[in-house]
C-alpha cells in the first residue's frame, strides 16, 4: 500500500461509513439517527466530515430527505462491501474464541465436489474436528480467479480449460468423461464412441462456461460441426433426469454417474477422445505460504488421492 493509500485509509471513519449506509437505506438523516440511536445533528456532522475527507458531495439534501449523488452511489457500493467484510471477519474470529483452531476456504468445480470431496473432506474433518472448512462450488475459471484474488485459500478444478495463470498447482485426481444416453438409445450398445459421432443427436449440456461444455464445444468446432444443444442445466442430477426423459444425450464424469446410479434409466458409453480424460488439480497462490491447517488439508487430499489410485490399479 502506497503512503497516500495508507493516509486515505486512516482518514475514513468506519462509524461514519455505517451511518452513511443507514442514511442511504432509509433516505433520511432523521430516520437513520433514530435507528442508530444517535442525534440527527451528530449524523449530519459525520456526513459533512466524510464529504470533506473525500472532497466531493455525497448527498443531495432536501426537505423530504436525501438522494445520492453519483459519488454517493459509488461510495455506497464500497461501504457495503467494507462493512460486510468486517462482519465476516468478526464472525470468523469469534469462531477461534469458540474453539475452532483453523479455517480453510475452498472453491471447487462440480466434478470434484460430486466425485471426491465428500469422502475426502469427511475423513479430514474426523481427524481434525476443530478445523472449519468452507466449500463453495464454482466454475473452474471462477475457482482460479477466487484463488488469485485471495477469496479462497485453495482451489480444486480442471485447470487445462481455464487459460494462462500464474498459480501453483498440484496433482489431485483424474476423472473420465463419458456419454450418458437413455437405455435403448442408438448409441447405448456401443462399447465406445467418438464425440464427433454424438453430434447428430440433441445434447443436454452443463453451464456454457463449464470446463466440460467448453471442451465439448472445442471438439465440435475442430470437427467442423456444432452441438445441437437442447437445454443447459446447472447440475449433474438434472442432466440425468433430462436425458432420461428424452431431451438428448449428455457428457459427465464416469464416477459421478456411478454415484448417481438410479437417477433415470440410463447407460454410459466411453468416449474415445483424448480430452475425455482430465486432471483435477489443487490450486494455490503459493502452497508453502498457506496456513498450517490448509497445508494439512493439502497433504491429506493428496494422500487420499494416492490411495484411491492404488485401489483402482
Amino acid at each position: 500500500m502506497r503512503p497516500s493509500e495508507r493516509s486515505f485509509a486512516r482518514r475514513i471513519d468506519l462509524t461514519s461509513l455505517q451511518l452513511f449506509v443507514a442514511v442511504c437505506e432509509l433516505g433520511s438523516i432523521g430516520r437513520a439517527a433514530e435507528r442508530e440511536f444517535i442525534a440527527a445533528s451528530a449524523v449530519s456532522k459525520r456526513l459533512s466530515d466524510l464529504e470533506a475527507t473525500l472532497e466531493t458531495p455525497l448527498l443531495y439534501r432536501h426537505t423530504r430527505g436525501v438522494n445520492l449523488t453519483p459519488a454517493g452511489e459509488s461510495l455506497l457500493h464500497h461501504a457495503r462491501s467494507v462493512l460486510f467484510s468486517l462482519e465476516k471477519m468478526q464472525a470468523e474470529l469469534s469462531e477461534y474464541a469458540d474453539g475452532v483452531r483453523g479455517h480453510v476456504r475452498i472453491h471447487a468445480n462440480i466434478s470434484a465436489i460430486v466425485q471426491f470431496l465428500p469422502e475426502d473432506l469427511g475423513a479430514f474433518s474426523q481427524d481434525h474436528p476443530q478445523v472449519k472448512i468452507d466449500l463453495e462450488e464454482h466454475l473452474s475459471t471462477e475457482v482460479l480467479r477466487a484463488v488469485q484474488e485471495g477469496a479462497a485459500d485453495l482451489g480444486i478444478c480442471n485447470v487445462s480449460s481455464a487459460g494462462g495463470h500464474e498459480l501453483q498447482t498440484l496433482a489431485y485426481r483424474h476423472d473420465e468423461l463419458v456419454l450418458i444416453v437413455p437405455r435403448g438409445h442408438a448409441l447405448a450398445k456401443q462399447e465406445a464412441v467418438a464425440f464427433e459421432d454424438t453430434l447428430e443427436f440433441d445434447h443436454v449440456g452443463l453451464h456454457s462456461n463449464s470446463s466440460i461444455y467448453l471442451a465439448m464445444r472445442e471438439a465440435a468446432a475442430a470437427a467442423g460441426r456444432s452441438i445441437r444443444l437442447r437445454i443447459h442445466v446447472t447440475g449433474l442430477d438434472a442432466m440425468c433426469r433430462m436425458i432420461h426423459n428424452g431431451l438428448g444425450v449428455g457428457v459427465m464424469p464416469r464416477r459421478a454417474f456411478t454415484l448417481m446410479h438410479g437417477v433415470g434409466d440410463l447407460e454410459c458409453v466411453r468416449l474415445t477422445d483424448a480430452w475425455a480424460t482430465r486432471d483435477i488439480r489443487l490450486v494455490a497462490r503459493d502452497f508453502s505460504t498457506l496456513p498450517l491447517t490448509a497445508r494439512l488439508l493439502v497433504d491429506h487430499l493428496r494422500e487420499r488421492a494416492e490411495k484411491g489410485e492404488l485401489l483402482a490399479a
